[in-house]
């Protein structure tokens, strides 16, 4: 394990490395993301202090996601072998926001992701900025505007 400080803006992984890392935040803010065929960018999922950052791909193959930071960030970093010395609790919370997010996005109105965003992460929504919340929910930072104004 290896204590790294990190400076807004720098990308700590990028689709198609290999030998990615599990990052423990202590500090700051993490985005993992894809971008897709048209350049767009699709927020997966964000990091604020005490969660786990990590592409869910064994770290022998390829990533299928961008990790960067959006703050500086201090971040402990660790192998990925979620089967010694993780935080078991900090991993199944993780997993539980992933499988929510997927059910909200099969399911759920505009207003009822926001919602859920903000429950999952009130500690974050004043130092993201809206258009990432927006890819972060798949809506329309237009559509964003019209919930929070409702």
């Amino acid at each position: 394990m290896e204590r790294l400080e990190i400076k807004k803006g720098q990308i700590l992984q990028r689709k198609g490395d290999t030998n990615t890392k599990v990052y423990q935040v202590e500090s700051g803010l993490l985005r993992s993301y894809s971008i897709d065929e048209k350049g767009k960018e699709h927020i997966f999922m964000f990091a604020p202090e005490d969660w786990l950052m990590a592409d869910n791909v064994p770290a022998d193959l390829p990533a299928d996601l961008f990790i960067d930071a959006l703050e500086d960030t201090v971040v402990i970093t660790g192998a990925k072998d979620f089967d010694k010395g993780h935080d078991t609790v900090k991993l199944i919370k993780r997993i539980g926001a992933l499988q929510k997010r997927v059910i909200m996005l099969m399911s759920a109105s505009a207003a009822e992701r926001y919602e859920h965003f903000l429950k999952t992460y009130p500690q974050i929504t004043q130092r993201v900025p809206q258009r990432m919340i927006a890819s972060y929910l798949g809506i329309t930072p237009e559509t964003l505007s019209r919930v929070r104004k409702a």
